[in-house]
């Protein structure tokens, strides 16, 4: 399932809009789209904040009233949000605002099939590569999507695991390490480190007999007799990876 959301004024562009993805899915019934529509930005940032709402794709108006699609796509950035952006506009005027928002494409009105498709069709192949690299982990009593490379290393604390992650902040997990390393063992990047931590190789910066330096400043500290084969684990990592 994709999400996908749909901000303009203009009830009939919203229309037009929300029935060229219909289309689309007709073509192409393996793209399952789920559509939300918004008539003002307010509404859409209001909607992304307070119902922790994450879009793949938005799909945004720039000439609306009160707040303008580039201001919007500034607060969502903001905001923390990731969500491709499309911009719809009548005019060129804005496309070095977009390129600064990280929009994935402008589009000049009026929109048409012959525009969409195909952005849909790399749109939506690019993040179903990016899907495979997600895990959904239960976090504050809610199933959410992480990012497998967010994850720098996970550490037991008793019946529970804090997951640290290259932001620098933390979550604390209600399952036991084993079954926290039978979610992400399908990633080569993981490893077992003793029976305290799983580490994700990507973020390791050096590999010793006293520790382990993390990219994100942590320091974790194996146990005896794990060096060897813990060395072994990142050479082959990094040796498989090489192109």
């Amino acid at each position: 399932m994709y999400l996908i959301a749909l901000c303009d004024d203009e009830t009939a562009e919203l229309d037009k809009t929300e029935q060229i993805l219909h289309n689309y899915e007709t073509e192409h019934p393996d793209a399952a789209i789920k559509i939300e529509r918004f008539e003002t930005a307010a509404k859409l940032i209001d909607h992304i904040r307070t119902k922790k709402y994450t879009p793949d794709l938005i799909i945004l108006d720039i000439y609306m009233p009160h707040e303008t699609g580039i201001d919007a796509a500034k607060t969502l950035r903001e905001m923390g949000n990731k969500s491709r952006i499309i911009f719809l506009t009548t005019s060129r005027d804005h496309a070095l605002d977009a390129f600064r928002v990280e929009a994935a494409q402008y589009l000049v009105k009026p929109l048409s099939e012959s525009m969409l498709f195909p952005i849909l069709n790399r749109f939506l192949g690019e993040t179903e590569e990016l899907r495979k690299k997600y895990v959904l982990l239960r976090i504050d009593g809610k199933i959410r999507r992480v990012l497998v490379n967010r994850i720098v290393f996970c550490e037991a604390q008793g019946k529970k695991q804090c997951l640290h992650f290259s932001d620098g902040t933390f979550c604390i997990l209600n399952i036991t390490m084993t079954e926290l390393y039978e979610t992400l063992s399908s990633y080569p990047e993981f490893v077992r480190v003793g029976i305290a931590y799983i580490v994700n190789l990507e973020h390791v910066e050096s590999v010793s007999r006293q520790e382990l330096q993390m990219d994100n400043q942590k320091t974790i500290y194996p146990p005896r007799g794990s060096y060897q084969s813990l060395r072994e684990k990142y050479f082959t990592y990094y040796c498989e990876d090489s192109p």
